[in-house]
């Protein structure tokens, strides 16, 4: 069965949630993000989380209530109610624009929009109760928001770490299918996305993969032994780079003042510094996240060594001259 319902909330509310669908690649055919897609995600993989914290909090809350023993047990209940509904869930801005999301549901996400109907609300409407969800949502860091929404991935990812079994799965950007060995989850501090850091036995080398770019996730009965040279070689990667398992190379960069504080202020697959000597900044890192990262400073960072990396750089600017200069 599908049913429509409307969600009244902020316009700020609703731009960070499409943004997060945007993040999350929950796209349809035209390539227009597919916000109810994600919010129907959202809803099935954190109702449960929502709902046993706003419980736990109520018990606690009513604890501290009963005990006031001017306090009768029905007016402590619905004290607590008000300030968990009032002060702790609505976190959205007083002021501001309106927005109205129309969400349709139909299955799981169906179940449970019943379920709220049916047992959850009191006072409170559907489109409140559901807006409290998703601002509780958002308030969660972006790693472990990405962690709700591809619940199902994460949980077989690390029961197959946990067991050393070996995975199978697909993700989007590679053309076959792969067959790895996990070994760790990783999350990059600058994008807040996680990777899945693994051994590839057929290629015999160690790989990354977004982990909310996996698709048919499949745990296999065929187990690994744990390499303690792949282990460590994953785990500092993890620390530093687990989005790219590209080998590192030492790289030379003159920085200007202004390309200094543009790496200060830069955080995306940004390269840590191996050590400065004035304006030279020497980095211990890969090739192609260099290339990608500095592409964005012009002339206020301009690359010494090594040769291939400068060609590219070269190679990059100069090829945007040559479009500039087109009539």
């Amino acid at each position: 069965m599908t049913e429509k319902y409307k969600i009244y909330l902020s316009e700020d509310t609703k731009t960070r949630l499409a943004n997060d669908a945007e993040l999350f690649e929950f796209t349809r055919k035209d390539g227009t993000v597919n916000l109810n897609g994600f919010l129907k995600e959202l809803i099935v993989n954190y109702f449960d989380q929502y709902r046993n914290g706003n419980d736990e909090l109520l018990s606690n809350l009513l604890g501290e209530f009963t005990s006031v023993k001017a306090l009768k047990s029905k007016d402590a209940s619905v004290l607590a109610e008000k300030i968990i509904r009032t002060y702790i869930n609505n976190k959205e801005p007083q002021s501001g624009k309106s927005a109205v999301i129309t969400l349709t549901v139909s299955g799981e996400s169906y179940e449970i929009i019943r379920i709220i109907e049916n047992n959850l609300l009191k006072e409170n409407s559907l489109s409140g109760y559901i807006k409290d969800m998703f601002l509780s949502y958002l308030s969660i860091p972006r790693s472990k928001r990405e962690e709700i929404i591809f619940k199902d991935t994460y949980e077989a990812i690390n029961r197959a770490i946990s067991e050393s079994r070996v995975l199978s799965f697909t993700s989007r950007g590679h053309d076959r299918k792969a067959v790895v060995e996990p070994y760790m989850i990783a999350t990059s501090k600058e994008e807040q996305f996680s990777y899945l850091l693994c051994h590839d036995r057929k290629q015999k080398k160690n790989r990354s993969f977004r982990i909310s770019r996996l698709s048919n996730v499949f745990i296999t009965s065929q187990t690994f032994r744990r390499d303690n040279m792949i282990g460590d070689e994953l785990a500092r990667k993890a620390l530093r780079s687990p989005n790219s398992m590209s080998k590192d190379i030492h790289a030379v960069v003159r920085m200007t003042e202004r390309g200094k504080q543009m790496y200060t202020m830069i955080v995306k697959n940004r390269p840590y510094i191996t050590y400065a000597d004035g304006d030279l900044y020497h980095f211990d890192w890969p090739e192609l996240q260099l290339e990608e990262y500095f592409r964005r400073f012009g002339k206020d960072a301009v690359v010494v060594s090594p040769a291939s990396l400068k060609q590219k750089l070269r190679g990059y600017y100069s090829h945007a001259l040559e479009a500039y200069e087109q009539p």
